[in-house]
C-alpha cells in the first residue's frame, strides 16, 4: 500500500487543533513512531525505515508491507525542521490509514515549502534532475512556433521571448497543456495536433501558457495563486474567447 504527497496538492483550509509539541530531539523515525502510536493507539508500532532520495521535486511517500513501514523523502527536505516533520508524518500516514488530516498540519506543510528559499532550491532540482520529455514543436498538421510567434506578435507586441515548445507523448483530454517553469517549456497535449480540432481551441491554449510566463505564480504564506485576476482580466481578451472556452468543453 503507497500513499503519496504532492506540496504542489490543493491548499486546505486552516482551523485551529489542539496538539502536542514536537520534540525537537527526535529522529524522524521516531517522530514517525510517535505520529502513529497517536494517530492508532491500539495498534503495535510496525519498524519504521526514513530514507532520503534524490527525488526531482520535494515529495514523499509511505508504504506498510509485512509490518515494516517505508518512507521516502526527498533529500532536500532532510535538514527541514521538526515541526515540519511532524507535519508530513501526520500527512503521510493520514493519507496511507486514510485518517482525516488536521488543517493545521497542511498549513505548517504548505508554510514551510512555500518559503522564497525553499522553492528556490526546489527549482534547481527540478532543472538538475527532472527531465522534461516532449516530441518537440513539430506535430503532423501543426507547428507550435508558428502558432506561438502568431500569437506572440497579435498579443504581446512580439517581445515575449520563446520558451521551449513540444506535443505531449500522450493523448490527454484532461491536461491540454501546461507550463513548466522549472525547464521554460510549454507543453501542448497531441489531442489539439488534428485536423478535427478547430484551430482556434489550439491558439486558446497556446495563448493561456503564455499568460503564465507573463503572470508569474505569487505566493503568499501558503497560497499559491496561479491564476492572478490580472491573469483572468487579460486572458478575456483574447479574441473570440467563449468560443474557444465551449470548443474545450467539447474535447
Amino acid at each position: 500500500m503507497v500513499d503519496r504527497v504532492d506540496w504542489e496538492a490543493d491548499e486546505l483550509v486552516l482551523t485551529p487543533v489542539n496538539v502536542a509539541s514536537t520534540l525537537f530531539f527526535e529522529t524522524p523515525s521516531q517522530i514517525f513512531a510517535r505520529v502513529h502510536r497517536e494517530m492508532r493507539p491500539r495498534t503495535p508500532v510496525p519498524e519504521i525505515e526514513v530514507l532520503f532520495k534524490p527525488f526531482a521535486n520535494a515529495d514523499s511517500r509511505i508504504r506498510l508491507e509485512h509490518d515494516q513501514l517505508t518512507v521516502e523523502i526527498a533529500d532536500i527536505l532532510q535538514s527541514a525542521p521538526a515541526p515540519f516533520m511532524e507535519a508530513l508524518a501526520q500527512i503521510l500516514l493520514g493519507k496511507l490509514y486514510r485518517k482525516p488530516i488536521a488543517a493545521q498540519y497542511n498549513q505548517r506543510y504548505r508554510l514551510f515549502l512555500n518559503r522564497r528559499e525553499i522553492r528556490n532550491k526546489i527549482d534547481l532540482v527540478r532543472q538538475v534532475r527532472g527531465r522534461k520529455v516532449h516530441r518537440g514543436p513539430r506535430g503532423i498538421f501543426h507547428n507550435l512556433e508558428e502558432v506561438f510567434d502568431e500569437l506572440n506578435r497579435a498579443h504581446f507586441n512580439g517581445l515575449m521571448a520563446r520558451p521551449a515548445l513540444g506535443w505531449s507523448h500522450v493523448i490527454s483530454r484532461t491536461r491540454l497543456g501546461h507550463y513548466d517553469p522549472s525547464h521554460h517549456t510549454i507543453m501542448i497535449s497531441r489531442v489539439f495536433d488534428d485536423l478535427r480540432v478547430p484551430r482556434l481551441a489550439l491558439e486558446y491554449v497556446m495563448f493561456h501558457e503564455m499568460l503564465h510566463l507573463y503572470y508569474p505564480t505569487q505566493h503568499k504564506g501558503t497560497r499559491r495563486c496561479v491564476h492572478t485576476p490580472e491573469f483572468k482580466a487579460h486572458e478575456k481578451r483574447f479574441p473570440q474567447f467563449e468560443e474557444a472556452k465551449t470548443l474545450l468543453k467539447k474535447l
